[in-house]
């Protein structure tokens, strides 16, 4: 989940001012969290509040706190209408909000059964918005990414790569290189979440995979939060990293971050 926010946070300033290459300040003074930090928590918090549909739908609330982090239109509609219903998108917005359905996966069942562990909250997170199947898709994709490198860990990319490529039909053979060429903003889950994950093969390490995954250029704040919630998983994440980032976050934001710890059981020395 951290993962994803800190790719939101340093990818915020490229969104619209890409920049095709790694040597680049990851924290800058204009630096921000927009709405993919804002709906990552969102979802952390429907989670937390017991996974239902009601529950994703309610977590709106979060994009009514912050009206003006920039929210794509039709979610924007979404946000402000009395009326709930989805709205048939395959955009990438639920591909970067996702991240915090990977981490309640149960990977010990995995590991004595051989078969996964439920999906349905990433399902469910995806259609109360997202309800078009290639968007739903988008969700999973990233969800398995994120699954995968949590249980696999040495192997995670070979087996990444091969699963993706089976299950979704996503070409993951481009280079970053010939990506970067002529990768322009594209929103759609089928031009930026194959993208993401190549980042992410292509990384070292956390930050590496940060950089990899802004230098393409386009959707640059989703593209690196999406490559971001997935290095997390297979990395970890730095502590200094961990606390330029919550630097940025309002109070808000953080109690979302620190309860979700709570919830997870993990250590929150970080959070300041």
């Amino acid at each position: 989940m951290l993962g994803a926010i800190i790719g939101d946070i340093v990818g915020s300033v490229y969104e619209f001012s890409n920049i095709k290459t790694k040597d680049f300040e990851l924290f800058k003074p204009d630096c921000r969290f927009t709405d993919d930090t804002v709906m990552t928590c969102a979802v952390a918090e429907a989670i937390m509040n017991g996974g239902s549909e009601s529950n994703f739908i309610r977590s709106k609330k979060y994009g009514r706190m912050y009206p003006h982090a920039g929210y794509g239109c039709r979610f924007r509609v979404w946000l402000r209408s009395m009326d709930s219903k989805p709205y048939n998108s395959f955009g990438n917005g639920l591909a970067m909000r996702v991240s915090p359905c990977c981490w309640v996966m149960d990977c010990g069942f995995c590991a004595r059964t051989g078969m996964w562990s439920s999906r349905d909250l990433a399902r469910i997170s995806a259609s109360v918005t997202h309800n078009h199947p290639e968007g739903i898709k988008g969700a999973l994709a990233v969800c398995d990414a994120i699954f995968i490198a949590r249980f696999y860990s040495d192997e995670c990319k070979r087996r990444m790569k091969k699963h993706i490529e089976n299950e979704y039909g996503s070409d993951l053979s481009m280079s970053l290189d010939s990506i970067r060429k002529d990768y322009k903003f594209d929103e759609t889950f089928q031009d930026s979440v194959p993208q993401a994950i190549i980042a992410f093969l292509e990384s070292t390490d956390f930050e590496n995979a940060i950089r990899n995954a802004i230098s393409i250029g386009g959707d640059s704040d989703t593209i690196a939060a999406i490559t971001g919630s997935i290095a997390e998983a297979a990395y970890g994440i730095p502590k200094e990293m961990k606390e330029k980032a919550c630097a940025y976050l309002d109070e808000s934001l953080k109690d979302v971050l620190r309860r979700w710890k709570k919830y997870m059981r993990s250590d929150e020395s970080w959070m300041k």
